[in-house]
Order: structure tokens, then sequence, then C-alpha cells
């Protein structure tokens, strides 16, 4: 097969980039499973937007702070900037956002944001916008989709892109030859036992970029979510949005006392929870929504309000039990401004890719938004760089080479995450010694 331009991955980064390429290109999105199993159907929380001018700073600062101001501040800056562009992008394409009785936006609270800025759908707030993004391109011509094709490798000329091997869902081997290859394959969820993420997302782009040199950063940092659903059962483990606690619930140990402030980033929760869990000798803490009453629950958090009801408790008026769990991985690929990597014609966007945005803890709600930004910055930089350079399609595949390739992308994501930590580890220790 041969393309214009490749993405793969349908979350909201590989979406919103064919939403803004040229209806003469020809585009192909291929996803690992369906259309719809990307974590970003799976966002509940919402989307940050800079409301007003005067919040920039606030919003500047609550996003630093969140990340240890470890973050790329330029990417911060076009982030913030961004944000009413792709509201206005969003509404545009049927997305529904919570508004008050005069028809206005209403904005919600999340953990270590310091005023209200997020718009939000519910608490689905993810699939409201993925699905309303995927109606949209579905109606593009110039756009096809193949699910169930696995990529295992990209293929690589003169240092340069020319597309990607993958195996479809016959289980055979086939290449995709492209111009420009857009990287969109989500997080690392299906590496960890207790995750948020859907299990066939297990960061395999990073290791096919690793074997080929392209730049990785920060891969050991990891977000884990302080408030995930206690479950003795295997699987995806359910989410209880952040903003829960913006809105007032409470976490208790298990004498029923409260042990940490809620609105604190989440690793800070997080690690409250973990130390807590250890005292009690106990696997969760208390979360109790009791105090927001009954018609904001069930108005504002109807699916948790099921989800919950379902495992037998009723958050009108029951505590549930939580457990921090894996959420969102802030490192990646190494991209630029543009989404660009440092391999030509190769670009990454959304949770593989890191821009620095996020620095070594994610503020709430703000992936959604950073995923779209970058992925319009990176179909617009494929355009200013397009050339009519004739495609390569011919390419010999060594199966043998992908016998084992899930183990082995495994193995290598495993070691590539503990040799950064230990290296992180050692510039903080040369720090702090002076």
């Amino acid at each position: 097969m041969e393309t214009d331009i490749l993405i793969v991955g349908t979350g909201v980064a590989g979406l919103y980039a064919a939403l803004n390429l040229p209806s003469d290109k020809r585009i192909l999105m291929v996803t690992k499973a369906g259309l719809e199993e990307s974590d970003s159907f799976l966002a509940q929380g919402g989307m940050c937007v800079l409301k007003e001018p005067s919040d920039y700073d606030s919003y500047f600062e609550d996003t630093m702070r969140a990340g240890h101001y470890e973050n790329n501040k330029r990417s911060v800056e076009i982030m913030i900037n961004s944000s009413q562009s792709v509201l206005k992008t969003l509404i545009e394409c049927g997305a529904e956002f919570k508004r008050n009785s005069k028809g206005e936006l209403e904005y919600t609270k999340e953990g270590a944001h310091s005023k209200p800025r997020i718009v939000y759908h519910e608490d689905i707030t993810g699939r409201e916008i993925t699905s309303k993004l995927l109606a949209r391109v579905k109606t593009l011509r110039n756009v096809t989709f193949i699910e169930n094709f696995t990529m295992v490798d990209i293929i690589e000329e003169d240092r340069k892109c020319r597309g990607i091997i993958g195996i479809n869902a016959d289980g055979k081997f086939e290449s995709v030859a492209a111009r420009f290859t857009l990287l969109a394959t989500g997080g690392i969820g299906g590496l960890y036992n207790n995750s948020t993420n859907y299990a066939h997302l297990t960061g395999d782009a990073l290791a096919i970029c690793k074997n080929h040199g392209v730049r990785l950063q920060n891969l050991d940092y990891v977000q884990i979510h302080p408030t995930t659903l206690y479950s003795k059962k295997k699987g995806r483990r359910f989410l209880i949005s952040e903003s829960v606690r913006g809105e007032g619930a409470k976490l208790y140990d298990m004498n029923m006392n409260r042990f940490v402030n809620e609105l604190l980033p989440r690793d800070v929760v997080a690690n409250a929870i973990k130390e807590q869990m250890r005292k009690d000798k106990s696997p969760y803490v208390w979360l109790s929504m009791c105090d927001l009453g009954e018609k904001t629950i069930k108005s504002h958090f109807p699916n948790i309000y099921t989800k919950c009801l379902e495992e037998g408790y009723d958050v009108t008026k029951d505590c549930i039990p939580v457990v921090p769990s894996q959420h969102y991985f802030m490192g990646g690929i190494w991209v630029d401004e543009n989404s660009k990597t440092d391999m030509e014609n190769l670009y990454a966007a959304g949770e593989t890719s890191c821009n620095g945005v996020h620095g070594k803890n994610r503020l709430a709600s703000n992936s959604l938004l950073e995923s779209m930004v970058f992925a319009e910055r990176a179909a617009k930089d494929m355009i200013k760089n397009w050339t009519d350079e004739p495609i390569k399609a011919e390419v010999e595949i060594d199966e043998g080479k992908y016998e084992n390739y899930a183990e082995d992308y495994a193995k290598t994501i495993r070691e590539e995450m503990e040799r950064m930590r230990k290296e992180h580890e050692r510039y903080n220790n040369e720090i702090k010694c002076g």
C-alpha cells in the first residue's frame, strides 16, 4: 500500500491531524484495534481552556508547578494560546459542553488548578470530543481507515521515514509507504497490571523508534492516577475522575479521617494514598462524593454513578474504595514544537510524543488539549515541507525478525525506562550535592 500521509492511531491526536490536512492529500489512518478503542474515548474530566487573557499567568503557573518546573515553557505557551482555537473547532464539529441557563459555557476545577477553566461534557468528555471528531473525519473523502492493523516497524532509508511495516487483521505482514508518517499511538498502560488504559496500548512505537535511533525523552515520567475504583478483578481499572475532587469529594483512611488535601497535584495525592494504605495495611482508601449532593452527582458524573452502582456502591450515600493506578505517560518520542522527531518525515503527537508540555507530572485535563494543538502543528508542518518526491513502495519484509516483537519491544521499553530513571536520579543527586 501507499499513501501521501500515514497516521498511526485514531485517537484525538490522529483525528485532529487528519482534520487539518488538505483535501487533495491521500490520508491513511491505521489503528491497532477498533476505531473507538483509544484512550481518548476514556477521558472523563474535561479539557482546559484559557477562559480570558487575565488567566494566562495562573494557567501557565499551574501547568509548570504540576510538572515540577521541568516543562518546556515554549510548548506550554503554544498550548495555552491555542486553546480557544481548538475549542472553537470542536464546537464546529458538534462537540457539546456543559452550559448554564444563559447558554454560556460552564467551567469546572480539578486538582492543582487555581481557577475553574475546564470545559466538560458530563463525565465522558473524551468520548464526546473524540466521537465527534471521528464522525467528522469519516466524512472526508480523502481519508481511509484500516482497523486491527498492528505497526511492528518503520521503514527507514537515508535517515528518512518512508512508512511502516505492520500486521493486518488476517495476520499477514504488509508495508505502507508514505511521504509523511505521524505516530499517534497512545500510551503504555498495557505494560502495567493496574492501569486505566486499554491493554493493547503497549508503547510499541517507542521501542521501534529506539531501534532506529530516534530520540526518546523522559520515559520514566509515568503518571499514577490517585483514584481508580478498587477491584479484585483483572483488566482495566475504572477511573474516578479528578473533577470529583475538584467539586468537593473527600479522601478518608480506614478510620474515616481525612489525610491529604485532595486538590494537590496528582503525584502528591497518589503518594499520600499509597502511604496511607501502607499505614492502614489496606489495599485501598475511601473516597466520599456524598457532599456533592445527589443532583450534582447524577448530572455531572452520571457515568461514574452508574458504574459504581453496578459494583454495588451508591455514591450518593456510600464511600467507594479507590486505589492509585497507572494513568498517563509524560515521556515519549522527542518532538519539537511542530511535532517533528529527529528523523526526517516522521512526526509524533499525543501521548506517545514528548514535547515537554507536561514536564514530570501532567496537570489534569491538559492532555486532550495538548494532543490536538500539536497534532494540528504536525499537519501544518507537513504541508509546509511538502515535496513531490516519489513514494518508494517496494520493501522486502523479513518476517522472522518480528517473531517475538511484543515481548522484545516491552523489554526494550522497560530497560530504557530504567536507564532514564537512573540517569534522572544521578542528575538530581548531583544537583543536591551542589
